[in-house]
C-alpha cells in the first residue's frame, strides 16, 4: 500500500514539474514572434499540438488551461504582454480567441490516435490546428467587424509558417510520443 502511495505522489509530482515546465515553454514559444497585426506570429500553435501528441488530451490540457490562466491573472506570458497589457483585459483583446482555439486544438490532438502514416497524422495535425484559427477568426470579426476582411487578417499571414509547423509536427511525432513514457 505505502508503495502504490509513493508511485502515486511520484506521477502527481512528475505531472506538476511537466506542466509548470509547460508553460513556461509556450512563454517563451509567445515570445518568439514574428509580428503582424492584429496577430502576432508565434511558436505558440507549435507548442500546443506538442504538448497533446507528447503527454496526451489530458496533460496537454491541462498545460494550456495553467498557462491560460496564469495570463489572466496578469503574468505576462502571452504575446504582446506586457506591452500591451496583461490580465484579463488582454486575454479578451484581438487573441482570445485563438488562444481558446488552443483547448480545442490541445485536446483534439491528444485524443485522436497518431500511427506511423505521415498522411493521415498530417490531416489529424491539420484538423486541430484549424480549431485556433475557427476561433480565432470568430472572435476578430465580432471584436472588429465582419465588415473587415477578417481571413485576410487573422489568417491568411500566418499559412504558410502554420504548414511549416504543421509539418516539423508530422515528422517529429514518433519520437515526440515517447515523452508519453516518462509519466
Amino acid at each position: 500500500m505505502e508503495a502504490i502511495k509513493k508511485i502515486q505522489i511520484n506521477k502527481i509530482l512528475k505531472i506538476f514539474f511537466i506542466s509548470i515546465l509547460g508553460t513556461l515553454l509556450l512563454t517563451i514559444s509567445a515570445k518568439i514572434k514574428i509580428p503582424f497585426y492584429p496577430v502576432p506570429m508565434t511558436m505558440q500553435t507549435f507548442m500546443v499540438l506538442f504538448f497533446g501528441i507528447a503527454f496526451g488530451y489530458r496533460i496537454g490540457l491541462f498545460i494550456v488551461s495553467l498557462y491560460l490562466f496564469e495570463g489572466i491573472l496578469g503574468l505576462p506570458v502571452f504575446a504582446n504582454s506586457p506591452e500591451k497589457g496583461v490580465g484579463l483585459v488582454y486575454f479578451t483583446g484581438p487573441t482570445m480567441g485563438y488562444l481558446i482555439g488552443f483547448l480545442i486544438s490541445v485536446f483534439l490532438i491528444g485524443f485522436v490516435e497518431l500511427k506511423k502514416n505521415y498522411l493521415s497524422n498530417f490531416i489529424k495535425v491539420l484538423f486541430s490546428v484549424s480549431f485556433i484559427y475557427l476561433f480565432g477568426l470568430l472572435w476578430l470579426g465580432i471584436l472588429i467587424g465582419w465588415d473587415k476582411p477578417i481571413f485576410k487578417l487573422g489568417a491568411q499571414p500566418f499559412l504558410l509558417a502554420e504548414l511549416f509547423k504543421i509539418t516539423l509536427l508530422v515528422i517529429l511525432i514518433p519520437y515526440i510520443q515517447k515523452l508519453k513514457k516518462i509519466i
